[in-house]
């Protein structure tokens, strides 16, 4: 295409038959391949990432009631981005170029600066890198409070898994015991719901079938390394892809996105979101992570074929 994409520099990075598209603008992920297969319902290079797809979501992930709350004294008025629900949404870095770090064949590395302003008063140095692998993609991430005060932080990315396929007709597994509502008070902490029985339960992989998921769901079942895995698969062709989180991301927000997408998009994929906190968590406090000066907090995530 001539001129310069809506999502900025493209890097794509590529490692057997694996390869992914990371993009500029946002820091996000555009395209994912694993084995040869799409594994994500990206977006094209001609477009602006929509729906907050394979978006980075700092400050805060997920929303902000009125898009207003307060934390050290301070009160912070937030863009109101969702203004026909009343919220700011996904954060604050996901229309911001981000700087290169480091980019060869199978990794990059981008970084962004988020300084004070009107709806964050603090300084925040943020870092996301993309590798490439035999056994797939890692997302690695990190924020440094690198201003003078304690900042209040949160942390989430939003990718489409998707593949190729209606999500009625595929399986889906989410080690999930718990969900939680969001309270018709913003500012009360949500009350966790056991799963056990009920149309959230995807403890044990069965068809998503007519399932609307809108659903934040925490205490995830972890392997021996720490990690909590989701599985999306296609019985009709055996292909899947298998999301996993470290310790670092308590929240799995799992959403079908119904009555929002487009009607050629509807129901073609599921966004699988890793959150340190809960919806609304700057005004609830629910998770929400204070960093202190100098301090770093790290996390990471990633996608496997199968």
């Amino acid at each position: 295409m001539t001129g310069t994409p809506p999502s900025g520099r493209q890097y794509r990075i590529m490692a057997g038959d694996h390869e992914a598209v990371v993009t500029q603008v946002g820091g996000g992920l555009r395209e994912c391949t694993l084995g040869g297969r799409p594994v994500l319902d990206g977006f094209a290079e001609s477009e602006r990432a929509p729906d907050g797809r394979g978006q980075v979501l700092a400050p805060f992930p997920n929303r902000i009631a009125d898009g207003r709350y307060t934390f050290g004294g301070r009160t912070c008025q937030v863009a109101m981005d969702e203004p026909e629900r009343g919220n700011a949404i996904h954060g604050m870095v996901r229309w911001l170029d981000w700087a290169e770090v480091s980019f060869t064949e199978s990794d990059v590395v981008l970084a962004c600066v988020l300084r004070p302003q009107p709806g964050y008063a603090w300084e925040l140095t943020l870092q996301v890198g993309y590798h490439l692998s035999a056994d797939g993609l890692t997302v690695a991430s990190s924020a440094t409070n690198t201003g003078i005060e304690p900042a209040p932080f949160g942390m989430g990315f939003h990718p489409y898994l998707g593949l190729g396929a209606p999500v009625e007709g595929l399986d889906l597994l989410v080690p999930a015991g718990t969900h939680s509502p969001v309270p018709a008070d913003r500012d009360e902490r949500p009350v966790p719901v056991d799963v056990t029985g009920g149309p959230l339960d995807f403890r044990s992989s069965r068809a998503v079938g007519s399932t609307v998921l809108d659903t934040v769901f925490g205490d995830l079942a972890r392997g021996a390394d720490g990690r909590a895995v989701v599985h999306l698969t296609d019985p009709a062709s055996t292909q899947g892809v298998r999301l996993w989180v470290d310790e670092a991301f308590p929240y799995l927000m799992v959403y079908s996105a119904d009555g929002v997408l487009p009607a050629e998009r509807q129901r073609q994929s599921l966004a699988v979101e890793p959150m340190t906190c809960p919806p609304h968590a700057f005004r609830s406090g629910a998770d929400l992570i204070t960093l202190v000066p100098g301090e770093t907090w790290t996390g990471t995530w990633g996608l496997a074929a199968g």
